[in-house]
């Protein structure tokens, strides 16, 4: 059975999660840069600004990775858990890395620090799953069917004395 505190942990892994995949959507989706263009041709040349999605192609694969890891860690307990936050360290590390040290001509802040965010997102949830995930509950991990309940009640020497009494313990009462 899961402790007390142990619900804390999960449902800020549940949080912090998507918004980790928010914060890198975000990213990608913010300019990060300019590029200038020509026109072939007419010798026209215009500034357009570059996406992070452009620039850093990587944002939105982790930002959908970590939606997967939300259903990943609501699914498995245990050991796996603390796997899933494992391989959220990098996951969480990449974008940390690129939204500060890949750098363009002009450096435009607000994608940077949506991806610093959300890297750093990941990372948190990345060690709560690996200091606590093993402690965090299982989705459903309460739930017992009636008749799973009824036989976890029966100890073996119930069984016994239904089989003595003429009874069939293995039929379900109706």
């Amino acid at each position: 059975m899961a402790e007390p505190g142990s619900r804390r942990p999960l449902w800020m892994v549940a949080v912090l999660l998507p918004a980790a995949a928010a914060a890198l959507w975000g990213a990608a989706r913010l300019p990060w840069g300019t590029a200038v263009r020509s026109r072939p041709g007419t010798g026209v040349t215009t500034s357009v600004d570059v996406p992070g999605g452009d620039f850093a192609p990587e944002l939105v694969p982790l930002a959908v990775f970590a939606l997967a890891a939300v259903a990943g860690v609501l699914a498995v307990s245990g050991t796996w858990r603390r796997v899933v936050g494992v391989v959220l360290v990098p996951a969480g590390a990449v974008p940390v890395w690129t939204g500060l040290f890949r750098h363009t001509d002009t450096d435009a802040f607000g994608g940077r620090a949506l991806a610093v965010l959300g890297g750093v997102l990941l990372l948190a949830a990345a060690v709560a799953l690996v200091w606590r995930g093993h402690r965090m509950p299982r989705l459903g991990g309460r739930y017992r069917s009636p008749g799973a309940a009824k036989e976890t009640a029966r100890g073996e020497q119930d069984l016994w004395q239904a089989l003595s009494e003429g009874e069939d313990p293995t039929v379900a009462d109706r």
